[in-house]
């Protein structure tokens, strides 16, 4: 079914610009109900931003180790509360209730881990798209940093409300930033380097240590 996904797109656009993350950018032409009916027969993944449909990048080696490490630390310390971890193959949706038919307003991404805690709100019936995560995380690489750090956060801030914390990793050196949400709307930052710190998640009693985060991921070495 991929093969009708790529014929499908290359026919709305012949000549697609490039976009933040270096894959093809398409001029708004699917409505929400017609990316899900696509991106659930795919083998790629794509993200849905107001009618536009983004290829995803493969990952890397260290992008893979990082994301399970994470997954692994998460869970271990999640194992008896409410809240539970889930990777990069759950869809979170941004965005109103979309209309049936013709609307083409929202964003549905896929975060590499996201928490969600108490009852998961779905989407819809297929249970593949969640509605309430709690945090989000995202392992930065230099194809899609932009997207993360801009539209995919202002998103996330502005339709997520019980989103509390949004973590941004470094593949490159141990540096991990911290965004969580205080009262009003406003949000807070702080960063953490080093592969001996050690990064609290408040929200659901759960810490990262860098040293874990980064365990088998080696750095390349900075000239003098």
């Amino acid at each position: 079914m991929i093969s009708t996904m790529k014929t499908d797109i290359a026919e709305l656009d012949a000549a697609p610009e490039k976009n933040a993350i270096g894959a093809p950018k398409l001029q708004p032409r699917y409505t929400v109900d017609e990316y899900l009916t696509l991106e659930r027969a795919a083998d790629e993944r794509h993200i849905y931003l107001d009618g536009e449909v983004i290829a995803m990048a493969g990952e890397s080696g260290a992008h893979a180790d990082i994301s399970v490490n994470v997954v692994a630390s998460l869970a271990n310390q999640l194992k008896g509360t409410q809240c539970r971890a889930r990777t990069k193959e759950t869809k979170v949706r941004s965005g109103p209730i979309p209309e049936k038919g013709h609307c083409k307003k929202g964003m549905f991404s896929y975060p590499d881990i996201v928490v969600v805690c108490g009852e998961i709100e779905y989407h819809d019936a297929h249970r593949d798209v969640i509605l309430n995560p709690k945090v989000i995380i995202e392992i930065l690489s230099e194809s899609t940093e932009a997207l993360d750090r801009d539209e995919k956060f202002q998103r996330y801030q502005a339709q997520n409300p019980t989103l509390t914390d949004y973590i941004l990793i470094s593949q490159t050196k141990p540096l991990v930033e911290h965004f969580r949400r205080k009262p009003r709307g406003r949000w807070s930052y702080d960063s953490y380097s080093g592969i001996e710190a050690s990064l609290p998640i408040a929200s659901i009693a759960c810490a990262l240590k860098l040293a874990d985060v980064y365990d088998r991921v080696s750095f390349a070495s900075s000239a003098d």
